[in-house]
């Protein structure tokens, strides 16, 4: 067999192309998965490109809107909500010092009050001492002015016949 010419060379030579064209298809799927894969890429890369773009102009755009004004707003309310603060403190410590202030009168009235109920109550007490004292006396000499009269009638008594011996 010669190199180059022979029409059975030939054959087997356009047999192997026609083989790899119709059933060897590496070549074909690794160009299109290589075409693919760049199209992908491209597309996810200009894609990926457009969103980081989006969110760079986001931050910028809070950094030098955004920030200022809400930082300027919350210093402005800041400064009216810490006022507002001292004045409600300021407030509640009035409260709180009247509120105090009529506990120690209330309790000075209390205590003076319960300071006369207890003098009082010592007079009465007293009093009743003193009364009870009398009493006793008047009693006692009351008793005395029986005794004496019942005395006095018993010898008067004594003086008059019995009551058998009257009989006419």
């Amino acid at each position: 067999m010669g190199t180059g010419g022979s029409p059975a060379h030939l054959i087997i030579k356009d047999l192997g192309e026609i083989h790899s064209r119709l059933l060897d298809h590496r070549p074909v799927i690794q160009g299109e998965t290589r075409y693919f894969v760049k199209e992908f890429e491209e597309k996810r890369g200009l894609r990926e490109m457009r969103v980081l773009e989006n969110l760079r102009n986001m931050i910028r755009e809070t950094n030098e809107d955004t920030l200022p004004t809400c930082r300027e707003t919350m210093q402005d309310n800041l400064t009216q909500v810490l006022q507002r603060l001292q004045a409600a403190t300021d407030s509640v410590c009035r409260l709180q010092q009247r509120e105090q202030e009529r506990k120690k009168m209330h309790n000075d009235h209390l205590i003076a009050s319960e300071k006369q109920h207890i003098m009082q109550w010592e007079d009465f007490m007293k009093e009743q001492h003193s009364k009870q004292a009398e009493v006793d006396e008047e009693h006692r000499k009351a008793m005395e002015r029986l005794k004496e009269q019942y005395a006095e009638m018993e010898k008067g008594l004594a003086k008059c016949p019995a009551f058998g011996e009257l009989e006419p």
